[in-house]
């Protein structure tokens, strides 16, 4: 090595000790993250509240790669399916660039409705989230002719009969208390709604299709399928009686939330959150099955009118009981447990 080597070396080394080491960066812990999943559930988060922070987590998808955040309280979009939400949730559960150790974590969106339990606009708080993909499934052309459903449980023989097997992830049930603080906290809140959903909605002989949009507890039932009509939404009803022994009554249909809570799940085993802190709204921006009279493929097709009273209502509610964790912080930081 030439002397003229060691002097450069000596230099470099003596100008890198000049700076300063910086410190590895603080995680952020919001008191609220909220999960939409896709960008009309998350518009009216932030457009309405000042989030002028932004911490952006490897994992998430490249067009919704970071979290918009004030001191309190973030918003991210997980985008849709199955696939999406559990990686998603995976990611930002497993970031170390966030503490969620108290995190309340409110997954917020929109969903299909049964019309014997809502209508259009409204907002149901989960007690119970099933998974409705997780069976087995003969086309009724193919299936014997006293089957009563196509559904037939895993490990199971016949429709009806009890799974004989399970993958683990099938019914989520969330913490009472904490659904039941939900709705004390959000019963009373005014819901959006609009001239063309009432219109349509009136076609509906269910009373509960046909009354305004309100607040309720509900089951909330998953899937990849975007299914509809009225045999393929009688047959999830029941699935969802029979894996929970008739605890959980169907009323709201999407397509993330057994897939999330399988990946917040994941990262709470591994300490870095707490599921007694997850909850589940959604709200309803079109029935499950058509109204009396109509076919089944003109109700899938149709526009109710209820996209934009639910995307809305699902920010109205969801905020309201996001409110009140910030402001009673001192009540619950501790979490929410049954008194």
């Amino acid at each position: 090595m030439t002397p003229t080597t060691l002097t450069c070396s000596a230099a470099i080394v003596a100008a890198l000790s000049a700076v300063p080491t910086l410190a590895a960066a603080e995680a952020f812990a919001p008191k609220v993250l909220v999960m939409a999943m896709f960008e009309a559930e998350a518009a009216p988060w932030l457009k309405t509240l000042d989030l002028p922070n932004t911490i952006t987590v490897p994992g998430l998808p490249k067009d919704h790669d970071a979290l918009s955040c004030n001191a309190d309280l973030c918003v991210m979009t997980t985008t849709m399916g199955y696939a999406n939400a559990a990686s998603s949730a995976m990611a930002v559960g497993f970031s170390d660039l966030l503490d969620l150790s108290q995190t309340y974590v409110l997954i917020a969106g929109i969903a299909g409705v049964d019309p014997e339990n809502g209508t259009l606009g409204s907002a149901a708080w989960a007690d119970h989230v099933v998974d409705a993909g997780l069976v087995h499934r003969i086309d009724s052309r193919d299936a014997p002719s006293d089957w009563t459903s196509q559904i037939v449980e895993l490990g199971a023989k016949v429709p009806g009969e009890k799974p004989g097997w399970t993958a683990g992830s099938e019914v989520f049930t969330l913490n009472p208390a904490l659904v039941s603080a939900a709705m004390d906290a959000t019963r009373d809140v005014e819901l959006a709604d609009s001239d063309d959903a009432a219109a349509y909605r009136a076609n509906y002989t269910q009373n509960a299709a046909k009354g305004a949009p309100q607040v309720m507890v509900c089951a909330s039932v998953s899937a990849d399928t975007y299914w509809h009509g009225d045999t393929i939404a009688q047959e999830v009803a029941d699935h969802t009686a029979l894996l929970t022994d008739g605890a959980a009554d169907y009323c709201m249909s999407q397509m993330e939330d057994n897939a999330t809570l399988t990946a917040l799940t994941r990262a709470a085993e591994a300490g870095r959150l707490d599921m007694d802190r997850v909850a589940i709204l959604r709200t309803a921006s079109n029935f499950d099955r058509a109204h009396d009279g109509q076919d089944t493929a003109a109700s899938l097709s149709a526009t109710s009118g209820g996209f934009g009273p639910a995307t809305e209502n699902a920010f109205r509610v969801g905020n309201a009981f996001a409110s009140l964790i910030i402001e009673d912080w001192d009540r619950f930081a501790e979490g929410v447990t049954a008194d």
